[in-house]
């Protein structure tokens, strides 16, 4: 099922009924996946430039997706968190809303 919702006459957004759902929830999570891509640095670097993690939070971060293969970043309300994981996943980022 798609809800749309209209911006202007020549934008429309759609919506899945999952993604409508989950922005009613008073919490979402923002999570940071492993990928055979992406460099510690890089991660660390996105980590402190757009969230304002310390160096050291984000390195800890870093090494908790290379172990564990996902880590929580972020939680919020779902407009928060998916305006931070666009910027993320812009950068190149495995990111996901849970």
């Amino acid at each position: 099922m798609k809800i749309h919702f209209a911006g202007t006459e020549t934008e429309t957004e759609t919506f899945s009924l999952e993604e409508v759902l989950s922005s009613l929830k008073i919490s979402n999570k923002l999570i940071l996946w492993n990928d055979e891509v992406n460099t510690f640095e890089h991660v660390i670097y996105c980590l402190v430039k757009y969230l304002d993690y310390s160096e050291n939070q984000a390195e800890r971060i870093a090494q908790t997706v290379h172990t564990k293969g996902k880590c929580a970043i972020l939680e919020g309300s779902f407009t928060e968190v998916e305006v931070y994981r666009k910027i993320l996943q812009q950068q190149g980022l495995t990111v996901s809303i849970e």
